[in-house]
């Protein structure tokens, strides 16, 4: 059966972007088993932007860098309780932020979670992927390797202003 040129088809692991976060590369899972996304993110606070509740929070983009952090911000949709894992009801905020895979972009929700002991610093779930790619679970990568020069400038660029500011 041929596949429709619409649904190009994606790997089991992806390198993906957030831009409205400012991550150009983060290794994500596909995880079809998984209804909604996760984000890896520490030091999540609420606050309030006007009348609007927003997050703050933390990534770590990626998995053996712990120096490398990038800050966000986004506004708050909501608290969903979702099964981990190893089957524990979380409580998560859930935010909206757009993903890029294959130049395509597109919005998603994502939960936030810390998975720093987890392989993966995302999960992109179902509802992500549903209708936009076919996963073919025994490849990888499909998407290209991670963007190394301009990935490496943006987080090199990270790493001077989170100095900066301690300097402060």
């Amino acid at each position: 059966m041929a596949l429709p040129e619409s649904h190009p088809v994606i790997g089991w692991r992806e390198w993906v972007a957030l831009p409205d976060l400012e991550v150009p590369a983060l290794k994500a899972k596909i995880d079809t088993g998984a209804r909604t996304s996760a984000l890896h993110a520490q030091k999540i606070e609420e606050f309030r932007k006007g009348s609007s509740l927003w997050v703050r929070f933390q990534i770590q983009p990626l998995q053996r860098d712990r120096q490398t952090i990038v800050e966000a911000t986004a506004p708050l949709l909501e608290y969903r309780h979702v099964r981990s894992s190893n089957g524990q009801l979380e409580h998560r905020a859930v935010i909206s932020t757009t993903i890029a895979l294959l130049g395509r972009q597109w919005p998603i929700e994502v939960t936030l979670s810390d998975r720093k002991d987890m392989g993966f610093r995302m999960l992109l779930g179902r509802e992500a992927v549903r209708d936009r790619f076919f996963v073919d679970p025994g490849r990888s990568f499909l998407g290209g390797k991670k963007p190394q020069t301009e990935h490496e400038r943006h987080l090199a660029s990270l790493r001077k202003r989170r100095a900066g500011r301690r300097s402060d």
